[in-house]
């Protein structure tokens, strides 16, 4: 079969598929965007709020690291217009780059990272924390994949953030559901499993799930996949929890969308709107903060919603379209 009768089958399915009986949720109960400084906020509401949903509250996912301590004042702006225009933050922990890598987190780190944001006036009382991010990637983990250190990491932050009585609410680093194993990687749930089998009551220090559930192979498949390694992948995580925890899991997934390019671009609109209809209405779902507002220049480019000159790309414009149809 040609590429080019791949794609437009592809296209016919799914918009045939926008036909079919669909559960749409409101902008406002799960849809925001993932961002990288605290500056990008009145970009996200150019994105996120319509007349319609201004009274409702988005998500932002953001990162937080060493660095960040030292900018009280600016953080605490950001956290203040937060609340002035009604977007919860989703605050990722970070450390600093060490060559190629990311260091791992040391007690000390962690410590401070909790000192400073719980010095912080938050815009909710909904202050979530994310313990870093995609550990079974030894680039995100100090050159190594070690679930056992990230299992001690893990604890010691869930534990050291309940001390101070502020309420936070504490989620895993998201996984990369379409890793191998193999010397830099480890298969996500093998990650888990071996996390499990050091620390049984892991998953006790948490209070909801995160995950980074893209369109793979390549960040281009279409939203109709169901494997691990598709849209749905948060769904096969949570019926991995199902086996090891008692409780229901609710799911906040910072991680997400498509690549912009020539198997993508001309159906962007239609795989957004597939997503939101038919994945995204999980009612497990809590959050969907697709990465990322600005990616440009770099490489993350191709999943940029603003170029490097600000101006709007086909993702801005096919996600905006879909809040704006949440709202009709």
């Amino acid at each position: 079969m040609s590429r080019y009768l791949r794609l437009l089958l592809s296209g016919i399915l799914v918009i045939g598929l926008l036909f079919s009986q669909t559960r749409p949720v409101q902008a406002g109960d799960v849809l925001g965007i993932h961002i990288l400084h605290p500056s990008e906020l009145d970009d996200v509401l150019s994105l996120l709020k319509t007349d319609k949903n201004k009274d409702h509250w988005e998500y932002v996912t953001i990162p937080y690291g060493l660095e960040d301590i030292n900018r009280f004042n600016e953080w605490q702006s950001f956290f203040d217009k937060c609340k002035e225009n009604k977007v919860i933050p989703i605050v990722r922990l970070i450390t600093k780059p060490e060559g190629d890598t990311w260091a791992i987190p040391t007690t000390k780190d962690i410590i401070d990272l909790s000192k400073s944001l719980s010095a912080l006036n938050w815009p909710t009382d909904e202050r979530l924390i994310i313990v870093f991010n995609e550990p079974n990637h030894s680039k995100e983990w100090g050159g190594s994949v070690d679930p056992v250190r990230y299992a001690d990491v893990l604890q010691f932050t869930s534990d050291w953030f309940r001390t101070d009585g502020k309420g936070f609410k504490i989620l895993p680093a998201g996984l990369d559901l379409a890793a191998p194993n193999g010397s830099q990687t480890m298969e996500a749930f093998t990650f888990w499993k071996k996390a499990l089998e050091y620390n049984p009551q892991i998953f006790d220090s948490l209070d909801d799930w995160n995950s980074h559930s893209y369109p793979n192979p390549a960040f281009s498949s279409s939203p109709t996949l169901s494997a691990q390694n598709s849209m749905r992948g948060f769904q096969h995580e949570l019926e991995f929890l199902k086996k090891y925890s008692g409780k229901e899991w609710g799911v906040y997934i910072t991680e997400t969308g498509w690549a912009e390019n020539s198997s993508t671009s001309r159906w962007l609109t239609q795989y957004y709107t597939y997503a939101e209809q038919h994945i995204w209405s999980d009612p497990h779902v809590k959050a969907v903060t697709p990465f990322l507002l600005h990616g440009a220049p770099g490489p993350f480019s191709a999943f940029s919603f603003l170029d490097q000159n600000g101006k709007k790309t086909r993702q801005f414009e096919a996600y905006r379209r879909v809040i704006e149809t949440t709202e009709q």
